[in-house]
C-alpha cells in the first residue's frame, strides 16, 4: 500500500481509496486539531501515520460515497464527523455534527454545502497558503488536469452542480483561491496531486456551455 504524499505544506493525500470507489482523502494539519477530508483506505498503517501526525479531531465527509469506514476511524482517532443534514442519516448512531448551508470547523476551516453531485454534496476551504478547496466530487479534474463538473448516470441535480460551481467564482477570487484538491480523478494530474491556479482556471469554465452540452445521461 502507498504511502500518503505530503502534496502542500500542511496537507497530506491519500492513495485512492477503493471503497469510496476510487476517492482521495486528505489531511489538514492545524494547531487546533488536525483536518481528514473523506475517508482514506482503512489499515494498520493508515492508523499509525495518522497518530504519527498528530491524530485526527475532525472528519469532514463531503459526499455520501466517501464515508468509506467513517465508524472504524472515529472509533480509533476518537474524532468529530460533520456531514450534511440530507446525507448525515447514513451514519446513524456516530458522534456527529450535521450543518444546512454552511459550518465552520475552526477559525481556518469552513464547511459548505454544493448539492448536485449528490443532494449533500459539500466542499471544504482551507484558509491557507493562499485558499485550498476540497472540492470532493462537485469538481473534477477533466484529462488536461482543469477542474470541471461532470455529469454521471447517477448525477442528483446537474443543473444545481453548474449553478454551485459557478458560485464558487462569485464568492472566491483569484486572491482566496490558489489551489484545490479534488475528491478524485487525481491520477489525471499527472503525479501533482493539487491544482494549482485553481481560481484562474476554473474561471475559464464556461458554465453556459455546461448546461447545453448533450451527455447522453
Amino acid at each position: 500500500m502507498k504511502s500518503p504524499q505530503r502534496i502542500l505544506e500542511t496537507v497530506f493525500a491519500f492513495p485512492p481509496n477503493r471503497e469510496t470507489l476510487g476517492g482521495t482523502a486528505y489531511l489538514i494539519q492545524i494547531d487546533e486539531g488536525n483536518v481528514l477530508v473523506d475517508c482514506p483506505a482503512w489499515s494498520d498503517e493508515t492508523q499509525e501515520f495518522l497518530h504519527r501526525e498528530g491524530g485526527v479531531r475532525w472528519m469532514v465527509i463531503t459526499h455520501r460515497t466517501a464515508k468509506g469506514k467513517a465508524r472504524e476511524v472515529q472509533a480509533a482517532m476518537d474524532c468529530q464527523i460533520i456531514m450534511q443534514e440530507q446525507e448525515a442519516y447514513l451514519l446513524p448512531n456516530l458522534m456527529l455534527t450535521s450543518f444546512h448551508r454552511r459550518h465552520e470547523v475552526n477559525p481556518q476551516v469552513e464547511v459548505f454545502w454544493t448539492p448536485g453531485h449528490t443532494p449533500g454534496s459539500s466542499c471544504v476551504y482551507y484558509r491557507a497558503e493562499g485558499g485550498i478547496l476540497f472540492s470532493g466530487r462537485h469538481l473534477l479534474p477533466d484529462r488536461q488536469g482543469n477542474p470541471v463538473p461532470l455529469r454521471l448516470p447517477k448525477t442528483f441535480h446537474w443543473r444545481r452542480q453548474v449553478r454551485h460551481t459557478q458560485q464558487l467564482l462569485d464568492d472566491f477570487s483569484s486572491e482566496t483561491l490558489r489551489y484545490l484538491c479534488p475528491g478524485a480523478n487525481t491520477g489525471y494530474l499527472r503525479g501533482q496531486r493539487v491544482i494549482r491556479d485553481a481560481y484562474k482556471k476554473l474561471a475559464m469554465l464556461d458554465t453556459d456551455a455546461c448546461l447545453s452540452a448533450n451527455s447522453g445521461f
